[in-house]
């Protein structure tokens, strides 16, 4: 693979509502595995999209050597779609069965071209990602959101690009796919970046790259040494901070104690003359000049103390904005042993064949029970929760849910109108609610003032799930059960944290799926429950 490399100069950009998300930026991307890290919001999945011609910047140049492919956070796809278009090998597989059928037109021959074992190669690759057996006509609406993305992924690679761009490319994975996906990255011997929040595969990288508007700060070695390096950063700023508050309020101190004794010489001065029978015209001299001399102290003091006030206003700049939210939940109270779910023999139908076994599943929910479901990808887990929410065709022997209203929240994130902004989504949700209490739960949710305002299809990933969750958790009435589809997958690292406070705090029922174990525990399940091979079973321990 030949030497690759990304260069942007002076890269500026803003979305059409005036925001702007670059100024100015310059960076260099060169044959290494980067990490891109931001807060949601800050432009990571902006960047890779410029990078990847996308989209254009107002001003600036990017120049790439080398070919490049890139995997967006939110494929572009429609469900109908076959495996073979996904992977961009569909009309070279019909040219080639055409022609094996005896058909020998030249240009079915063209467009095979050198690519004579494309099934071959492709297999290989898919096998790579646990996707080997795969059937090339199949449809996309019959996989998991996680093997979609491996999919994805083995789409980009069958190419051999020389530059590499993934949008949290770990969304939605089991653990065994993050496991090969792992595999394939740490191989990687041309340029990577890869945005993500997922920690095990940022410790993995070469560099890590921080992300604002104005600049690409880049730290040697993985996740780890990265905060390890910021929270000495940190510390260091907010020292130099207090020291420099210390300093302002000293000379402050110095300047009044100045000012003071200038005043008490000047009141002495003034005794002193009339005592001393001295002429007007002397006496006058000498308190004018009694009173220069106390307006330059003054103005000396005084610039001692905006000097000191600009560094500390310097000082202050380096040190990095902790984002305060308040992602409460409504005060939702599920009485102990109340039915919240109970289904028995629940089935749902994947390709004319049973997914759930041969007796469907059986499942209830009582209480604030808070449920975790894990299971591999493709087995049903987020079918689960859509028969649950009522959401899915299914069939049961006997369904019962409870009068509260269900909260689900999708892995695609498209419950929301793309073309509506997010106050205006929040009313459809909770017309009741002022328009001001809506304005002020959004913020508290770390939404500004003009990313409410933007459409919701313009926001980034963690900026969406925001909202959504703002819609889903403040709508009316509020929510008895909560069912979440990887609810962490596009937030920042940040806001993950948020999110397991407020859930943590939640008094109603909830059923979470998710592939990331720390957050598993920090929402004190009540039971895990695992789905394997169409069998819904009670786990004994963390590692279902």
């Amino acid at each position: 693979m030949s030497e690759s490399l990304i260069h942007t100069s002076q890269l500026c950009f803003a979305w059409p509502n005036g925001q702007i998300v670059f100024d100015q930026l310059s960076c260099v991307f060169g044959p290494l595995r980067t990490g891109l890290v931001a807060p949601n919001g800050a432009g990571k999945s902006t960047l890779l999209r410029l990078l990847a011609g996308h989209i254009e910047p107002m001003a600036g140049q990017i120049a790439v050597q080398g070919t490049l492919a890139y995997l967006p956070q939110h494929l572009p796809l429609t469900l109908d779609m076959s495996v073979a278009q996904l992977l961009g090998i569909a009309v070279k597989l019909e040219a080639l069965a055409a022609i094996l059928s005896g058909n020998a037109e030249q240009a079915l021959f063209d467009l095979v071209g050198d690519d004579w074992d494309i099934e071959e190669k492709t297999r290989a690759g898919l096998a790579r990602l646990g996707l080997g057996d795969v059937p090339f006509d199949r449809k996309l609406n019959e996989f998991s959101g996680g093997e979609i993305m491996s999919l994805g992924l083995a789409a980009q690679l069958l190419g051999q690009p020389d530059i590499l761009l993934l949008d949290e490319p770990s969304n939605n994975l089991d653990h065994q796919a993050r496991q090969r996906l792992y595999q394939v990255l740490d191989t990687w011997s041309g340029c990577l970046v890869v945005a993500s929040h997922d920690r095990e595969l940022l410790e993995r990288m070469d560099q890590v790259a921080e992300l604002n508007r104005t600049e690409l700060r880049l730290y040697g070695g993985g996740f780890n040494f990265y905060q390890q390096v910021v929270r000495a950063q940190q510390q260091a700023a907010q020292q130099n901070v207090n020291s420099l508050r210390k300093e302002v309020k000293r000379d402050q101190r110095q300047m009044q104690l100045a000012r003071e004794r200038a005043e008490r010489r000047a009141s002495n001065a003034s005794r002193n003359l009339a005592s001393a029978g001295l002429p007007k015209i002397v006496a006058g001299n000498l308190k004018r000049g009694a009173q220069v001399s106390a307006a330059k102290s003054n103005e000396a003091h005084g610039a001692k103390v905006d000097r000191t006030q600009a560094r500390l206003a310097e000082a202050k700049h380096a040190l990095r904005e902790e984002l305060c939210s308040d992602l409460s939940l409504p005060a939702t109270q599920v009485p102990q042993g109340l039915i919240v779910f109970s289904g028995k023999s629940m089935q749902v139908l994947r390709d004319e064949r049973p997914l759930f076994g041969s007796s469907g599943v059986d499942l209830d929910i009582r209480g604030p029970e808070r449920i975790g479901l894990s299971g591999a990808n493709g087995v049903g887990k987020s079918t689960l929760l859509q028969v649950i929410g009522g959401i899915s065709h299914f069939t049961a022997e006997t369904i019962c849910r409870g009068s509260g209203r269900v909260a689900y929240l999708s892995q695609r994130l498209d419950l929301l109108d793309a073309e509506a902004s997010a106050v205006e989504n929040f009313a459809r949700f909770a017309p009741t609610l002022p328009a001001i209490e809506r304005a002020n739960r959004l913020a508290r949710m770390l939404l500004r003032g003009e990313q409410m305002q933007l459409p919701v299809g313009l926001l980034s990933g963690g900026e969406r799930l925001r909202a959504i969750l703002a819609c889903l958790l403040h709508a009316e009435p509020a929510p008895q059960l909560l069912l979440l589809d990887e609810p962490t997958n596009s937030l920042d690292l940040d806001a993950v944290g948020q999110l397991e406070m407020a859930l943590s705090a939640y008094r109603g029922a909830l059923v979470v799926v998710s592939h990331d174990e720390r957050f598993l525990k920090a929402l004190n399940l009540t039971r895990r429950l695992s789905l394997v091979e169409g069998k819904l079973e009670e786990c004994r321990h963390a590692d279902c």
